[in-house]
């Protein structure tokens, strides 16, 4: 990591995926920064965390689809969320907002994912602490950051905030820059840019992330039909998720920060 590609003359920055914000959060933190990452995967997993908070249950992020998985969840006797697949003809639950919903309170839950748990994952390894964000808390996460930021004791380096739209993957494991996640990011930025209002000045927002709050201003009036319509939103309609699009689009609807404690997002209040 260079000095002009760490975004390190503003408090908020953005990067894409796992690996670009490990790289910013290693640099931050380096630096003597206290550094707060914001995980944003709307199309499913953090849409999926806000519901499960919002219903008491603890999600353990794992970043396998194998094996593994059911032996990790087992020695926590946690339930292990399935394929998507699996839920449509015979319910439980998988990476779907909807059947999280439908499974009520769970005492806790692993959920796989190669996008946002392994993003989360990965940005706790290097040393912030961990939000899991979506258009549904949008606003408590940004009130809950106003608070981090308070609480920040002064005199030492500033501190971070390093979003992270998560993104998708394309079939070869490369990363596939999800606008669905722009959005969410960018509209985490736009609350926090209106709740410090006159505090943060000038050098508040890197450019990325001024960049991704513009994204969000393009389609906040518009939300539902823009998630349907994005690539993602696509996928999930035409096999058959609409409802899941549906509960990403819940603009707000939550008043719960997901906050990555000891290997699990539980809800702290914004």
């Amino acid at each position: 990591m260079q000095p002009w590609h760490s975004q390190d003359r503003h408090v908020v920055r953005l990067e894409w995926g796992a690996d670009a914000a490990e790289a910013l959060t290693t640099y931050a933190v380096a630096a003597g920064s206290r550094v707060c990452a914001v995980v944003v995967d709307v199309l499913s997993f953090t849409t999926c965390v806000s519901v499960a908070v919002d219903a008491g249950t603890r999600v353990h992020p794992y970043r396998w689809k194998d094996e593994s998985a059911q032996a990790y969840a087992a020695s926590l006797g946690a339930t292990l969320a399935g394929p998507r697949s699996a839920t449509r003809d015979g319910g439980g639950v998988s990476l779907s907002p909807a059947s999280i919903r439908a499974a009520g309170r769970l005492e806790s839950l692993v959920l796989p994912s190669p996008n946002g748990s392994t993003t989360s994952a990965v940005l706790a390894g290097a040393g912030a602490d961990v939000v899991a964000a979506s258009l549904r808390n949008r606003a408590a996460v940004a009130r809950w950051l106003v608070r981090w930021l308070e609480s920040t004791p002064r005199g030492g380096a500033a501190p971070a905030i390093v979003v992270v739209p998560a993104g998708e993957r394309w079939p070869d494991g490369s990363l596939r820059p999800a606008v669905e996640d722009l959005w969410g990011a960018g509209a985490v930025v736009a609350a926090l840019a209106a709740a410090l209002e006159h505090r943060g000045g000038p050098l508040l927002l890197s450019p990325e992330a001024e960049a991704a709050g513009a994204a969000w201003s393009a389609v906040e009036v518009r939300v539902a039909e823009s998630l349907r319509e994005c690539a993602s939103g696509r996928e999930l309609v035409e096999q058959g998720w609409v409802s899941d699009v549906e509960i990403a689009a819940e603009v707000d609807g939550s008043d719960v920060v997901p906050l990555l404690t000891d290997g699990a997002f539980t809800a702290v209040p914004a």
